[in-house]
This record gives structure tokens, C-alpha cells and sequence, in this order.
């Protein structure tokens, strides 16, 4: 009987070390962090809501605050944000407390917005880059997360040299690596631009240099205004050149924010856009749709943002977003 037991122990050992493994706190398991929350994270210090904090009696109020300040919008996080973990920790938890899930935007990347200059800026090197992204990842922990990385790294390389682009992909997959081993819950979103941006096979020649293969998806129309089944058509395409190369296919996200009336053309704070479907699981071939970039938002000193600065929330452009006008 004895002998019996002990060799029925040590069968049993092996599936007992992964069992109290799998509890140990912080022990690495990818769970879907949509399981693990009960819908979305309204961000409740937003833009929009610092406006109506200020501004309860203006006559835009209402519509801004049912239609804008109401809707799960990313948070985005940069040189802005103080210190990162701390940031991203308190950001997360939060969420987890209410048992929602935060949708977050990482965007330091050296050189960032390179070529268009709008929002310019970001980490000072790619060392500091790699200590910020590390630190980003491990302020969200084990707590369940989407985290759109890097808007506009992929798709803003047309003015960058072959060493520079180089340096950028080590950084993304730096990045990537990073989430998986220190937010193992956390959603990764590579971001690929937008339809009217690069050709799919070219954006999947540039998610795969960069490591999207690590990523849980990645991520369209960040700030921009394409219309839905425009970019589900185009991440389709993208997923079947990256099958073709590659060899795999990757969910991805939409961010349908300001794509309510499609695109005229402009990316930068163009008229007559209007907000799109609010975020939601699902949409056509997307795996979510995502306000990304929060409406009222501007985009640049340009269109009708003029004289504001990127990321200045702007009441009137917000209003009429929700009209189209």
C-alpha cells in the first residue's frame, strides 16, 4: 500500500507544481481580459468630463456629456503622464475595482509623429523608451487590459532612414515582450494605420518587422475618420498577406471614434465628421470597436482646430461631432 501511494505521488507531482503554479500570485497566464472585466471603463477623468467639471451650465453640455463623455474612450499615456507605472497602475486599477476594462494608448516612441510633426515628441532614446514601456506594463499587472501600443509607428515611416525604421521594430518588439511578460492579461494592439495610409500587403510587411506575431491583434484607424466596413475590409487584406508571408492572422480593433460620415480625404481635424458606433465586442470583422482617439479632441493647429494644439479638447468641434455639421 505504501508503495502504492508513494508511486501514485509521484504522478501526481508534476500536475500538482503546475496547479499551485498556475495560483501563485503573479504567476504568467494569458487569460482573456474580456472574461475578466464586465464591459468597458468610462474614463471619468476624460477630456470631455474635465469640460463639463468647468462648464455644467453651457447649453452643449448635455449633448457632449450623453454622447461623448459617456462612451469607453482610451486613456493615452506619454511623456505627459508623469511616472509611468504609477500612471498606468492607478489608470487599471481603478477599472478593476469597478470591474471594467481599461483601454489604454502607449505613444512615447522616440521620434514619434516623425513625418507629420503634429505631435511630436516622446521618449529621448530608445533605452529610455525600453525602461517606459517595461514600466507601463508593469503598472497594469496582472489586471485585465487593452493597450493600443504605438498609433502612427508603423505607418509614419515614409521620411525615416532604413537604421531608424530598424531601431523602431526593435523597440515595438522590445514592447510586445515586455506585455506579455509583465501584463499577461493585458490585450496588445499593434497599431497599423488606416486604409488610406499604405497598401495591406505593405502594412503587413511593417507589423510583422516589428513583431505583431507576439501582439494579441492590432489596432485601425487610430485618429482618423475611414469608415467602418472600409477598415474591416482593409484588415482583412492585411491578415491575408500576413497569412501569405507569414503564415498567421491576428484579430484586429477599429477605432470607431469620428467615422461616423466617413472620410473626406484630410486627416486633420477635417469638417463635417461626425462619431461613430460607440465601443462595443465585435463589429463585422473587427474583434471590437473602440473610441481610440476621443472626439473633441483636436489633431493639430489645422481644419477647424486652428490655433489649438494636439490633443486640446475643444467644445465646439466635440458638439458638432455629434450632429455632423
Amino acid at each position: 500500500m505504501r508503495r502504492s501511494l508513494r508511486r501514485l505521488s509521484l504522478l501526481l507531482a508534476p500536475a500538482l507544481t503546475l496547479l499551485l503554479a498556475a495560483v501563485q500570485p503573479g504567476a504568467a497566464h494569458a487569460a482573456d481580459p474580456t472574461t475578466l472585466a464586465g464591459g468597458f471603463y468610462v474614463d471619468p477623468d476624460s477630456s470631455a468630463q474635465q469640460w463639463l467639471n468647468a462648464n455644467p451650465g453651457d447649453g452643449r453640455a448635455a449633448a457632449i456629456r450623453s454622447s461623448i463623455a459617456s462612451v469607453p474612450t482610451a486613456r493615452w499615456f506619454g511623456n505627459w503622464s508623469g511616472t509611468i507605472g504609477t500612471a498606468t497602475g492607478a489608470y487599471a486599477g481603478a477599472a478593476a475595482a469597478r470591474g471594467k476594462l481599461p483601454v489604454l494608448a502607449a505613444y512615447n516612441i522616440p521620434n514619434r509623429d516623425i513625418c507629420a510633426g503634429q505631435s511630436g515628441g516622446g521618449a529621448g532614446s530608445a533605452a529610455e523608451y525600453a525602461t517606459w514601456i517595461a514600466a507601463f506594463a508593469s503598472g497594469i499587472g496582472n489586471r485585465p487590459a487593452v493597450v493600443i501600443l504605438e498609433p502612427d509607428a508603423l505607418g509614419d515611416q515614409s521620411c525615416m532612414s532604413a537604421g531608424q525604421i530598424d531601431e523602431r521594430n526593435a523597440m515595438l518588439r522590445n514592447a510586445i515582450a515586455q506585455f506579455n511578460a509583465k501584463a499577461p492579461n493585458t490585450r496588445v494592439y499593434l497599431d497599423a494605420g488606416n486604409p488610406a495610409w499604405l497598401s495591406a500587403s505593405t502594412m503587413a510587411q511593417h507589423l510583422a518587422a516589428a513583431g505583431v506575431s507576439g501582439a494579441h491583434g492590432f489596432s485601425l484607424n487610430v485618429s482618423n475618420y475611414v469608415d467602418t466596413g472600409q477598415n474591416t475590409a482593409y484588415g482583412d487584406a492585411v491578415n491575408a498577406a500576413l497569412r501569405a508571408s507569414n503564415g498567421f492572422t491576428k484579430p484586429y480593433v477599429v477605432d470607431t471614434s469620428r467615422n461616423g460620415n466617413g472620410s473626406n480625404g484630410a486627416w486633420c481635424n477635417p469638417p463635417g465628421r461626425r462619431i461613430g458606433t460607440p465601443t462595443q465586442y465585435g463589429g463585422g470583422g473587427a474583434e471590437m470597436l473602440l473610441w481610440i482617439k476621443a472626439p473633441g479632441e483636436s489633431d493639430g493647429n489645422c481644419g477647424v482646430g486652428a490655433g489649438s494644439t494636439a490633443g486640446q479638447f475643444l467644445p465646439q468641434v466635440a458638439y458638432n461631432m455629434i450632429f455632423g455639421y
